[in-house]
């Protein structure tokens, strides 16, 4: 497999468990379970942030010319990690619930940048073998994730 067919996967589920978060956000009563929701995506996008800056984002980076680029993705994803941060500092179950409603927003937007733009770059910059290779590096990485815990 790919790697962009791995990360393409990923964002797949990310989306899904979005969908159910926001389905949930109404009925959420307190700071704290909104709070341990963020946590959660937090959880989630770190792991996968890190498998695109330690990984794939490096194959592109020394064959662009243009590294500007990869620069905006790597922005977002800092942006993404302070939106879901600031969740856990909000007064308020309405700002909880809006600052998070927010940076799941931003992870679509990013996502879908990636998805019209950057892996097409992949695609056509990168050998299949080495999308490949990288594909496989991705599954050792989550292969031993599993028994870190």
């Amino acid at each position: 497999m790919k790697i962009t067919e791995t990360l393409v996967a990923e964002h797949r589920i990310f989306l899904r468990v979005f969908d159910q978060i926001e389905r949930l956000l109404p009925r959420m009563r307190t700071v704290a379970e909104v709070r341990r929701m963020a946590s959660l995506v937090e959880a989630l996008l770190m792991d996968h942030g890190a498998t695109e800056t330690e990984l794939a984002y490096p194959a592109l980076d020394h064959i662009m010319e243009d590294k500007g680029r990869l620069e905006r993705l790597h922005q977002e994803h800092q942006e993404i990690d302070a939106g879901l941060r600031e969740v856990q500092a909000a007064p308020s179950l309405v700002e909880a619930r809006r600052r998070l409603e927010a940076a799941l927003l931003m992870s679509r937007r990013h996502f879908q940048f990636e998805e019209r733009f950057v892996f097409p770059l992949f695609e056509e910059l990168l050998q299949q073998g080495t999308l490949a290779e990288l594909g496989a590096d991705w599954m050792q990485r989550i292969a031993g994730s599993g028994s870190d815990r």
